[in-house]
């Protein structure tokens, strides 16, 4: 049997995002990209619409067992361009934030880090925040991967 080391699940808040349609490709993120630019009227707008579909690109192409979603706060800058998404399939529904409190294991360890996220996939539907030890919750029955 597999030893996984010790951690505690920390509740932090939920958060309003926005969901990527389960039948995704690349090819329909580069279509979103070109939907979207129209959206990006200022160079900062245009590097967040960047930084947005770098990511949706790196996280269909990980194959992952959880959607790709981003918080609804964070593309505000897109105006009416969140419209267009809906008009796409996007979902906007509310996750849940946790945070991975080690107990035996240190942070940085990351073999002991894949571990527990390993153990946590066979119980619910998450996404792993870049670079913390913060997950995205997905409520149940919306995500079946």
């Amino acid at each position: 049997m597999l030893q996984i080391p010790a951690f505690d699940l920390q509740f932090s808040h939920q958060e309003e995002h926005l969901v990527l349609p389960t039948i995704t490709s690349i090819r329909v993120v580069q279509q979103l990209y070109d939907i979207l630019f129209q959206y990006a009227i200022t160079p900062e707008y245009e590097k967040k619409l960047q930084y947005f579909i770098v990511r949706m690109e790196k996280h269909i192409k990980s194959k992952p067992r959880a959607p790709f979603s981003m918080p609804l706060e964070n593309l505000k800058f897109l105006d009416d361009g969140l419209q267009e998404m809906k008009l796409l399939n996007w979902m906007q529904i509310p996750v849940s934030i946790f945070a991975i409190v080690p107990r035996d294991f240190d942070p940085a360890d990351e073999m002991a880090t894949e571990k527990v996220l390993n153990f946590l996939e066979s119980f619910f539907t998450f996404n792993r925040q870049p670079e913390t030890l913060n997950i995205v919750v997905y409520p149940s029955g919306l995500t079946r991967y």
